[in-house]
C-alpha cells in the first residue's frame, strides 16, 4: 500500500490562502501561530500568503493589515444581486467561486483555510484547493444511519441539548456535502457545565448557554487544532491511501487524530 501526503515537505514551504466572512477570529490564530514557530524556530513550514473575503464589511483588511498581506474582496451579495438572483442559487455560486479560484491563483496556494468563511463551496472552490475547515463539535458522533449527528450551525446547540457531557472541536477537509468531510483533528474535551435548575425547554437559556460553550470551546479547542492541523499537513504528517482514507503518522485515523499533548 502506498500512502502520499497531503503536502509534501520536499515541494517546499506550504502555502495558504484564508477565507473568511465575517470576524477572522480563526484566522488571526493561524497567522499568529506561524509567526510564533517562525520566531522559535527561524522558519514555519507553512505560511498564510493571502486573504480572500466574500463580504466588505467582514475583519479581512484589517487583519491583512495587521500582517502585512494581501487581501482580495468579492462582495457575494452584490454579485447576485447584479445577476437579479440570490445567494442560494447555485450556478451564481459556482460562478463567483470561478472568479475567486482566478482571483487567488497568483498566489500559488495549494491549501485553504476555511476560517469562518460562511458561503458553501461549489466544486470550483473545492478542487482547487485542499481545503480545510473547524467545525464547533465532535464529528466522530453518528446517528443510527451512520450519518454525522451534529453538523449545521447549531452544532453545540444540538449536542448540549442531546445530553453530551462533553463537546470537541473537529478539523476535516472540505468536501462537497457540509461538515462531512474527512476527519482530520479533534479537540481535547470541554465539559459541558448547566447550571442548577436549567431548564432544556427555556429558548433563550439554550442559546445562551450554547453560545457560551461555544466560545470556550473556541478557546481551547478551534484554535489550538486549526493552526496545528495545517502544522501537520505542512510537515507531512497526514497521509490518504488509494481509497482516500487519512493516515497520520502512517497508523489509520478513521476519526481524526486526538489532539496531543504537544503545544508550542
Amino acid at each position: 500500500m502506498v500512502l502520499k501526503k497531503l503536502h509534501n515537505p520536499e515541494d517546499g514551504q506550504m502555502r495558504i490562502v484564508g477565507l473568511m466572512s465575517i470576524t477572522g477570529s480563526n484566522l488571526a490564530r493561524i497567522i499568529e501561530y506561524q509567526k510564533k514557530i517562525e520566531r522559535e524556530e527561524g522558519w514555519a513550514p507553512y505560511e498564510v500568503v493571502a486573504i480572500f473575503t466574500d463580504n466588505p464589511s467582514s475583519s479581512a483588511v484589517k487583519i491583512g493589515g495587521d500582517h502585512n498581506l494581501p487581501v482580495v474582496v468579492r462582495d457575494l451579495k452584490a454579485f447576485c444581486l447584479e445577476r437579479g438572483t440570490s445567494k442560494s442559487d447555485m450556478d451564481a455560486r459556482r460562478e463567483f467561486d470561478e472568479g475567486t479560484v482566478e482571483a487567488l491563483s497568483k498566489y500559488g496556494a495549494t491549501v485553504a483555510a476555511y476560517a469562518g468563511y460562511m458561503s458553501i463551496a461549489t466544486q470550483s472552490l473545492i478542487g482547487a484547493f485542499l481545503g480545510v475547515n473547524v467545525h464547533p463539535a465532535d464529528l466522530s458522533i453518528i446517528n443510527d444511519d451512520g450519518s454525522r449527528k451534529y453538523t449545521g450551525d447549531h452544532a453545540v446547540r444540538d449536542a448540549i441539548l442531546a445530553g453530551e457531557k462533553q463537546l470537541r472541536s473537529t478539523t476535516h477537509i472540505i468536501e462537497r456535502r457540509v461538515d462531512h468531510g474527512r476527519i482530520l483533528m479533534r479537540s481535547s474535551p470541554l465539559e459541558v457545565v448547566l447550571p442548577d435548575g436549567f431548564d432544556l425547554g427555556d429558548e433563550t437559556a439554550v442559546k445562551r448557554i450554547a453560545k457560551e460553550h461555544q466560545g470556550r470551546l473556541k478557546e481551547i479547542g478551534d484554535w489550538v487544532i486549526f493552526p496545528r492541523t495545517l502544522e501537520y499537513i505542512a510537515e507531512g504528517v497526514f497521509e490518504e491511501d488509494d481509497e482516500r482514507r487519512l493516515y497520520a503518522y502512517g497508523k489509520l485515523i478513521p476519526n481524526g487524530l486526538d489532539a496531543s499533548p504537544r503545544y508550542r
